[in-house]
């Protein structure tokens, strides 16, 4: 009988971490149910970078040159990467904690990270979704020759550059209230996409803008996009991502000190 001990345990164990897996696949297909099924959400959120691109992007963008497809495409890509993060986030969570849902969360027997892991999980599907699609428009009515390995990395940009927005949205979901959210993310998304020159180039906003651009995230995620398309982009791939990192972290910390206190 002791030999059997340890076969006998084994399988308990990789039970115990198969149901955790099920539980957080199940938690983040609900979350993408749930927004997806949200026109308010789903829409602007799928739909607007598509329609910024097309205008600004397509049509305006031919009158400046064949030279201006790939950084319109980046910077779209980018822009379209916003929005998940921020609102995916920071909305539902001050709507959750407003309605004591997260309060009932707690209650549950749920594995500790699950809720909000499922909930990054989602932005970082709704991410691949909205840059699969900028990708497919640039290449069919942009007219942009992307190869395979261009476009494999920007995906994965996407899906891991969504998680700083995830962090900041986190963080004003834990402020804001659940009606304010909405307006709160709107005064961060459009400013942060103009200021860290996602939507205007930095020649045509005054100089001060370009030096304080990299206090945004959207614009260290801006010059990787940049890289991978084969354009200049300021400083290097290292400082980027170490920024991304860090403001990831920065906000974590803040949001959930404001979590442990105030629920």
């Amino acid at each position: 009988m002791t030999l059997l001990a340890p076969t006998l345990s084994r399988p308990r164990a990789e039970s115990g971490r198969v149901s955790i897996i099920r539980v957080f696949l199940l938690e983040s297909r609900a979350e993408c149910l749930r927004l997806l099924r949200m026109p308010a959400f789903a829409v602007p959120v799928l739909l607007f970078p598509l329609m910024f691109y097309a205008l600004f992007g397509i049509l305006l963008g031919s009158r400046a040159g064949p030279g201006a497809a790939r950084p319109l495409l980046a910077a779209f890509l980018v822009f379209g990467v916003m929005a998940p993060g921020l609102f995916g986030l920071g909305v539902t969570l001050a709507m959750d904690r407003e309605r004591g849902f997260t309060e009932l969360k707690r209650a549950l027997p749920l594995p500790p990270g699950i809720y909000l892991g499922a909930k990054v999980a989602m932005a970082m599907v709704l991410a691949a979704m909205v840059s699969t699609l900028v990708m497919l428009l640039a290449v069919v009515s942009g007219r942009v020759a992307l190869t395979l390995i261009e476009a494999t990395l920007l995906l994965v940009l996407a899906v891991l550059g969504v998680v700083p927005f995830c962090a900041l949205g986190l963080l004003i979901g834990s402020l804001a209230k659940g009606q304010a959210a909405p307006a709160v993310l709107n005064l961060i998304y459009l400013p942060m996409s103009f200021l860290s020159g996602v939507l205007l180039p930095f020649s045509v906003l005054p100089h001060f803008v370009a030096q304080l651009a990299p206090l945004w995230p959207a614009h260290h995620l801006l010059q990787l996009a940049l890289r991978i398309v084969g354009l200049h982009a300021s400083g290097t791939a290292g400082a980027h991502v170490l920024a991304l990192a860090g403001m990831t972290g920065l906000f974590l910390a803040i949001a959930r000190g404001r979590l442990i206190r105030h629920g």
